[in-house]
């Protein structure tokens, strides 16, 4: 089964990754905080017409776009049994996201990196995290959250809302093997929309 490795879908999926979805909140010129990101995720994910609307590839993730709230860049996202993002942050966005069916995985560091100019680091015992987000769950994070997302069924789709603030400036991709983090590489909007 093939795995795709973005935080924000690769393009492909979906004939119009930009496509707007009616889940579209009230549009504010402040800047939205983390507590209206975590609101407009959990709203959205109860949106059963909307989340039955998204079109489910067995093989690669699929999602819409959004109008997230305050300018914000949101996703609809459909996880396959087996799939998942690989390590990533979002460099210097905030951002919340909530399972609306299935079940995802995370996989986090409760560490902080640098923010530039390092390939590779050591990570210290104790900073991983995992936690289980059944339908209905989620969380938020600050800026250069280091994570992957994961569908670990082997049989049941999964579905998600995520929301990001400002929108994605970049994404850093990573690889891990044991307590050696390398940075691989780098990726603007324009590798993903």
């Amino acid at each position: 089964m093939s795995s795709a490795h973005s935080a924000v879908p690769t393009a492909g999926s979906v004939p119009s990754p930009s496509a707007s979805s009616s889940a579209s909140s009230a549009s504010s010129s402040a800047a939205p905080t983390i507590a209206e990101l975590v609101e407009f995720v959990r709203r959205t994910a109860r949106d059963e017409a909307l989340i039955a609307s998204l079109p489910l590839d067995p093989e690669g993730r699929t999602w819409i776009r959004l109008d997230g709230p305050g300018g914000s860049e949101a996703w609809l996202i459909g996880w396959p049994p087996g799939t998942g993002t690989g390590w990533h942050d979002h460099a210097d966005s905030i951002g919340a996201f909530t399972t609306a069916a299935g079940s995802l995985k995370e996989h986090s560091l409760a560490v902080r990196l640098p923010t530039d100019g390092w390939k590779t680091l050591e990570l210290t015992d104790g900073v991983d995290r995992s936690r289980e987000l059944a339908a209905g769950q989620g969380r938020a994070f600050g800026q250069n959250h280091v994570h992957e997302v994961l569908n670990e069924s082997e049989d049941v789709h999964a579905v998600s809302v995520h929301a990001y603030y400002p929108p994605l400036p970049r994404i850093r991709r990573f690889s891990r093997t044991g307590a050696v983090l390398r940075l691989e590489q780098t990726e603007s909007p324009e590798d993903w929309q």
